[in-house]
């Protein structure tokens, strides 16, 4: 198995383990648009207890990638994944992408 391929394995496990319905064509789009960074074990990772890390999230991410305007609603949706994904220790940038990019309706980007 190739190493993309173990990442989206991991991610669709991750996504599964908090009830999440895994789309895995749209697992393997956000992950393939993250690049190399899903094998870089710091960057692959969202580390939920640093705010800077959180703001990067909004900023590159919500705003930079989906398009959307920064607002409360923003800090909100990255609040709420983050406590779907509470008992993960290694929240995965792949999964955290992916529950952003469905509650905003933006699969869209991807196809």
């Amino acid at each position: 198995m190739s190493a993309f391929a173990e990442v989206v394995e991991k991610s669709i496990e991750q996504l599964t383990g908090v009830g999440a319905a895994a789309d895995e064509a749209l697992v393997s789009a956000v992950a393939k648009g993250l690049g190399p960074s899903i094998y870089n074990l710091d960057s692959s990772l969202v580390a939920a207890s640093d705010p800077e890390e959180l703001e990067r999230v909004k900023t590159n991410f919500l705003i930079g990638k989906l398009g959307l305007t920064d607002g409360p609603e923003l800090d909100a949706a990255i609040a709420e994944t983050m406590a779907t994904l509470k008992g993960i220790n290694r929240k995965l940038r792949v999964v955290v992408y992916y529950l952003l990019v469905k509650k905003f309706g933006k699969e869209a980007i991807y196809s």
